[in-house]
């Protein structure tokens, strides 16, 4: 059988490369204001955004370098060279200090913006973590705690977004408030979310917020989550609830999406059909749980094989874990990992699920896996080691399962986030 590696390679690359800030941020920019443009980034695309927008105030616009500042916080290993506005990395999944500076630091340059000045924040998947305010009564490590209990809670990341805005003095429109004396707020985003819902990216911090104080502990109630009782008062005390439409801090506030999850999934269905594939296109929003979708998509691989059909099934969207083991991994990884399993027996198949950020689940770490590619060698090195999916699955450790059979997709920080890719080659 072909190689099909170097393809499934390619077509995640072309999803990358189809959302890379130095690809789809300049076209949006505004004009430079009377006054300062006072950027403010967060999120994994963070410091590629931050460094795309200086190229083009400072060299494209000619704007006096002292005209241009501001800060741009993004995941460990994402930061970029930039000339005036700071780069901090911070931590993701789980917050840490450098990111509790970085908001600090960022709600204190919004707030010392003027009316001859322009407010630009550019946003990307991650912001939520790498913005962390905990609003009062709620300490730091309270806050990581309830991330932590979020993360593994296999809530979808809406729902995780909705606790964390009524928790935080940045998210859910408040720093839009932060910022309201500017002469206009400008977001740029990058959409990592499904259905693309601007209150959801990065939590939404300067769009109005549809979620209330009673969702959010509704959800913490579904979950079972253990929270401290300082969290609890929180999410009962109305001080806390996000701002809502009729907010004056949204004034002069304008909201644009310069790339989105169905842009990245084009480009690579694109690919997969210039290789001769029929696609089965599933659509750029799919959310569940990792190992379920899985298996119905095995279900039509397997379908396609039997019927002789040459198809590629492809599809975007942010899949969930529901954490019950010690293991390492994430959503990808555990797709895949949950394929390998259903599909051992069954040749000319190959698959890869990656996440477009570079990173799926891990440490924090910049080398952390991307997820995983499975094929016949995949199901050969199984049976030679005595490898069996399913145990690594009941510890959640998809990780050390790739790791044996050296399938891990490590493309390393991409500077950019539209969620996942997962794509399926059937002979």
């Amino acid at each position: 059988m072909t190689d099909r590696r170097p393809l499934l390679r390619a077509i995640y690359d072309a999803a990358v490369a189809a959302a890379h800030p130095d690809v789809v941020l300049a076209p949006h920019l505004r004009p430079a204001p009377k006054g300062r443009v006072i950027c403010l980034a967060a999120g994994k695309g963070a410091g590629a955004m931050a460094a795309a927008a200086e190229r083009h105030y400072l060299d494209t616009l000619r704007l006096d370098p002292a005209r241009l500042v501001g800060i741009a916080t993004t995941r460990h290993g994402h930061g970029v060279p930039t000339r005036r506005i700071r780069v901090v990395e911070a931590g993701h999944p789980v917050p840490d200090e450098a990111g509790l500076r970085g908001a600090a630091d960022t709600l204190e340059l919004a707030r010392q913006a003027g009316p001859d000045d322009l407010l630009l924040v550019l946003l990307s998947g991650g912001g939520s973590a790498n913005w962390i305010a905990p609003v009062d009564g709620v300490s730091f490590a309270q806050k990581q705690a309830v991330n932590r209990a979020l993360v593994r809670s296999g809530a979808p990341i809406g729902e995780v977004n909705t606790v964390r805005k009524h928790l935080s003095r940045i998210k859910g429109g408040r720093l839009a408030r932060a910022g309201q004396n500017a002469a206009g707020i400008v977001t740029l985003a990058i959409s990592d979310v499904p259905h693309d819902e601007a209150s959801a990216i990065a939590s939404g911090p300067t769009v109005p917020d549809p979620t209330t104080l009673a969702d959010a502990r509704a959800i913490v109630a579904r979950y079972e989550l253990t929270v401290d009782d300082a969290v609890r008062r929180a999410l009962q005390n109305p001080a806390n609830e996000s701002c809502k439409p009729d907010d004056p801090a949204f004034a002069r506030a304008q909201f644009e999406l310069i790339a989105r999850p169905r842009q990245s999934l084009d480009a690579a269905v694109k690919l997969a059909k210039d290789a001769g594939y029929e696609v089965i296109d599933l659509g750029a929003d799919l959310e569940g749980e990792a190992r379920a979708v899985a298996a119905a998509h095995a279900a039509l691989a397997l379908q396609a094989r039997a019927q002789g059909k040459r198809i590629a099934i492809m599809s975007g969207g942010e899949l969930t874990v529901t954490v019950h083991g010690q293991g390492r991994g994430g959503p990808n990884q555990e797709y895949a990992l949950a394929l390998a399993g259903l599909l051992k027996d069954t040749a000319g198949i190959a698959a890869l699920a990656g996440d477009t950020d570079g990173a799926d689940g891990g440490g924090g770490k910049p080398t952390d896996p991307a997820g995983a590619l499975i094929d016949a060698t995949t199901f050969a090195k199984m049976k030679a080691q005595g490898l069996e999916p399913e145990a690594y699955l009941d510890d959640n450790d998809a990780t050390a399962f790739f790791e044996a059979t050296g399938d891990l997709l490590l493309p390393g920080p991409t500077l950019t986030n539209v969620n996942d890719i997962r794509v399926i080659l059937v002979e």
